[in-house]
């Protein structure tokens, strides 16, 4: 059923605007935002919803240049530290599956300012931690309600245009990416000037602040779905029953970000290890050479628009195969080393990003009147892959050193090839 069909109702007061058909030339599910003469989004509110995005994702991400000092400072192992990464993944998988269909629920500016709020609330948890046990406690509380991102996504879609939908989606997904990658610096920087927590005491003011400016920047947009919270997540996982391509993307989508999470995960150990020796600071410059991946994704997004994101996937399941030879060169130290190191980070990002975007673009355009849903499902498929990477991480690292972390991550993205051909053969298959 479509968002108009459940009365989603853009308004500025405490009286909801009267429903408006869909328009002739509109796309099947398109809420009636826009066309109703509801608030247009403005430029403001669109950088302010990106900046949101941004800082709630990149709440999952500090810790991944951090893990050594953060080990020490606490006095953890380095497999529970590597665990730090695993339940921020874990806590984000759970709220793109409990939280996120909310938002078909409740007053979607209500929902989106009590998630903001309540990250702040748990980063302050994580700030404090005097112990391993409080820290990991606080990083998944922190990754449950950070799914705001996943949440603001969707209410800017439906306060633009149609025509305008895509930039729409666009520029938030450049927030995103943005979130992620500026975490990893910006936590390496603030560790080497005021310790390891400075960053979580920084995000979590911003995150206030956020909160508030939506609250006073967002119009009430509430969506009737017509269905109980227990029946919303049933539906939700039904989807995965009717719809192929959600269930083969959402394999290829865990896959890529499982070996996305290898590489991030094992390879502050590298770097801050005897080969290399790097500071927090200088391994969290590292993650700006992911910023090749913002122009990946744009690239995917309009090979996908043009037909061709099938070819796009098994490109790059190929090209993420090839960059963990690259990154197994890179173990040994030295310049040429780190050149093959910085390949292999690039080939990969670019490679993940490409996946990521041309899933997206096949799955939302399966039921377009269930895009929310959709996005919670493979969303939810996505880091859970991710989680599961982390921890194998812990355990390649503790038998076999980086070697074994390459190794595995060359396993995940041959197992990635082999399901991406798979799914080519089904498509070929008559009546497959």
């Amino acid at each position: 059923m479509t968002e108009a069909a459940h009365g989603a109702h853009p308004t500025t007061g405490p009286h909801p605007a009267p429903a408006v058909p869909p328009q002739p030339g509109t796309e099947p599910g398109a809420e009636a935002g826009a066309e109703a003469g509801a608030p247009r989004l403005t430029r403001g509110t669109l950088l302010l919803m990106t900046v949101a995005a941004g800082l709630s994702v990149a709440s999952n991400y500090f810790a991944q240049p951090l893990l050594d000092v953060i080990g020490h400072d606490l006095h953890l192992s380095t497999g529970t530290a590597a665990l730090v990464v695993t339940v921020a993944q874990t806590g984000y998988g759970l709220g793109l599956l409990l939280l996120v269909p909310l938002g078909d629920l409740l007053e979607r500016r209500r929902l989106a300012v009590t998630l903001c709020a309540l990250t702040a609330v748990f980063l302050t948890v994580t700030a404090s931690a005097p112990n391993g046990a409080l820290l990991l406690a606080g990083t998944a509380l922190t990754g449950l309600t950070s799914v705001a991102a996943q949440v603001v996504m969707p209410f800017a879609a439906t306060l633009s245009a149609p025509a305008e939908r895509g930039r729409t989606i666009g520029t938030l997904m450049t927030g995103l990416l943005l979130g992620i990658l500026l975490a990893r610096t910006a936590a390496g920087l603030l560790a080497e000037v005021g310790g390891w927590r400075t960053v979580y005491w920084l995000n979590a003011a911003l995150m206030l602040l956020t909160a508030l400016l939506l609250r006073l920047r967002l119009p009430t947009l509430r969506t009737t779905a017509g269905l109980r919270y227990p029946a919303l997540l049933r539906s939700t996982l039904a989807l995965f029953a009717h719809e192929p391509v959600l269930r083969w993307r959402a394999a290829l989508g865990a896959l890529t970000f499982a070996g996305f999470s290898v590489l991030w995960t094992a390879l502050v150990f590298l770097l801050s290890g005897p080969a290399y020796g790097w500071q927090e600071s200088t391994i969290g410059l590292l993650g700006l050479v992911g910023a090749a991946g913002s122009f990946a994704a744009s690239t995917a997004g309009r090979l996908a628009d043009r037909g061709l994101a099938h070819r796009v996937t098994g490109v790059s399941a190929f090209l993420l195969l090839g960059s963990w030879g690259l990154l197994a060169a890179g173990g040994t130290g030295g310049a040429w080393s780190l050149a093959a190191l910085l390949a292999g980070v690039i080939v990969l990002d670019l490679a993940a990003h490409a996946i990521h975007v041309s899933n997206q673009n096949l799955v939302y355009g399966v039921r377009p009147e269930a895009r929310n849903r959709l996005n919670s499902a493979y969303m939810t498929s996505y880091f859970a892959g991710g989680a599961a990477g982390s921890a194998l991480t812990s355990v390649a690292w503790g038998l076999g050193g980086w070697g074994g972390v390459c190794a595995l991550g060359a396993w995940v993205a041959a197992v990635l090839v082999a399901t991406w051909a798979a799914e080519r053969l089904r498509r070929r298959t008559p009546h497959a």
